[in-house]
């Protein structure tokens, strides 16, 4: 008999009946609308958090154990409709801007959210593989979003044939696992490896390839290959969405995966993960210095990003847990505080791109070049703004946890990425003054602008609500 309780499922359920809504209210009026169902897409998500807050956050397992929601799956939900709300109200004025303001932009927004709402719910490889799925078909069609440009089809294709590429992984090591565990489960596949005494090659391999898939998700080395093509490739407001939320629900997905049904194997996937996180932190260092292109060096800062949350993941621990997911969060406040900046980079209605356009910023517009300092400093891990405090957890656990090789290199690299987000500081206060960027910034960026500095600067002073809060959602997956 299946389980039909849908209550720990109603925020997704009304997403997709909201997503449905507005897509014919989209046919029926046309273009002209876009704006109106952005808006309305941005309501939808906010009336979704009410009703994960109107819900009991303890563990229930449903749809016949495909479906669990506790604290982690409900804080790490908050952290995408936050991410989807923020990139909807970066968007707007972008879409109009370049012309490509279609309707169903918002809507495969909100598909891609259900997505990932679904992967860090699931409690099966089947569950797992069809949200994984739901974001990656919504965020193909937004990279080749403009049908015009040549690069955004390219970029669309590069990451449609390397995603379907990471997904054919995905799936055969998930056929691995459940030929040599008879179920795809999580936790009757936990059962089974904790009975054994010595675990079966097939089951390393399978794991090892379903941690490839899962590595082309989070951008991880050497599974990179596709970010910075598709981040300068993709319109700006896209390559917001691919830096601010995919990476929240692969993470929380990855978090769940090894540490629910492959606890028990953490000797061989911490291996993994181990190099995966110091390859990604090496190459994020190194690979963004040469860049001229602010998009292509964000791509890298991401990559190397993840491999500093990788390392929380790599310890094993419930304080490591609780640093990830800490990490996560300000990190996605960083980076949309930046995109809020590089989406108004704009000169007689061009998009600008370059590092160099950024040059005398501060004299033609001190304050978003003063904003900018703010995230590339707490980018960079300076006190006492937020950044410096994820690096600290993370770095902690590491520590604790006797990675002292791990944490040296993270801190090493740490230095070399200073390098180039200081370089960015150095072109808006130092360099001479170009021709000022267009005042037509919008209302709903220059909010996303202020809370993200705000959170940034006010983070120092009450740190310990969030910390307990993401050490909270962490330690659920350990119990």
């Amino acid at each position: 008999m299946i389980d039909f309780n849908l209550v720990p499922l109603l925020p997704e359920l009304f997403l997709a009946m909201a997503a449905m809504g507005l897509l014919i209210v989209g046919v029926a009026h046309g273009n002209s609308v876009t704006p109106v169902i952005c808006w309305a897409c941005a309501a939808a998500l906010v009336v979704a958090s009410f009703l994960l807050f109107g819900m009991s956050w303890e563990k229930q397992i449903v749809l016949n154990g495909m479906f669990v929601f506790d604290n982690f799956a409900g804080f790490m939900k908050l952290l995408i409709i936050l991410g989807l709300i923020t990139t909807l109200a970066l968007s707007v004025k972008y879409l109009e801007q370049e012309r490509i303001s279609r309707f169903e932009y918002p809507v495969l927004i909100v598909l891609a959210g259900i997505g990932m709402m679904m992967m860090v719910s699931a409690s099966n490889l089947l569950a797992l593989y069809m949200g994984l799925e739901l974001q990656s078909l919504s965020l193909y069609v937004l990279a080749a979003f403009n049908r015009n440009s040549l690069r955004s089809a390219e970029a669309g294709i590069k990451y449609f044939v390397l995603g379907a590429l990471s997904s054919g992984m995905l799936l055969f090591g998930i056929s691995l696992i459940y030929g040599f565990t008879g179920s795809i489960d999580f936790g009757v596949i936990r059962g089974a490896l904790e009975g054994l005494e010595a675990i079966p090659f097939g089951v390393t391999f399978g794991l090892v390839f379903i941690l490839a898939g899962l590595a082309f998700k989070i951008s991880a080395v050497p599974f990179h290959m596709w970010t910075p093509d598709v981040y300068q490739g993709a319109p700006t407001c896209v390559t917001a969405l691919f830096a601010i939320v995919p990476k929240v629900a692969a993470i929380g997905l990855l978090m769940r995966l090894l540490y629910e049904p492959f606890l028990p194997v953490h000797d061989q996937w911490m291996q993994i993960i181990y190099f995966v996180s110091l390859g990604s932190m090496v190459l994020g260092a190194f690979a963004a210095i040469a860049q001229a292109n602010i998009k292509r060096l964000l791509a890298y800062s991401s990559i190397g990003n993840m491999g500093y949350a990788l390392i929380g993941i790599v310890v094993g621990t419930p304080e490591g847990a609780g640093a990830v997911v800490l990490y996560i969060l300000i990190y996605m406040v960083m980076t949309a505080g930046v995109f809020a900046i590089v989406l108004g980079m704009r000169r007689d209605g061009i998009a600008a791109e370059d590092i160099s356009d950024l040059s005398g910023l501060s004299k033609t517009n001190p304050i978003q070049a003063y904003a900018m300092a703010i995230f590339m400093f707490s980018m960079s891990g300076i006190p006492p703004l937020a950044g410096f405090f994820g690096k600290l957890f993370i770095f902690q656990a590491a520590v604790s946890a006797e990675f002292y090789v791990l944490a040296t290199l993270g801190i090493m690299t740490s230095v070399v990425a200073a390098y180039y987000y200081l370089k960015i500081i150095k072109v808006m206060f130092f360099d001479e003054s170009i021709e000022a960027f267009d005042k037509d910034i919008p209302f709903a960026r220059r909010v996303v602008l202020f809370v993200a500095v705000a959170f940034l600067l006010v983070f120092v002073i009450r740190p310990e609500a969030i910390v307990e809060s993401a050490q909270n959602a962490a330690a659920v997956l350990f119990t």
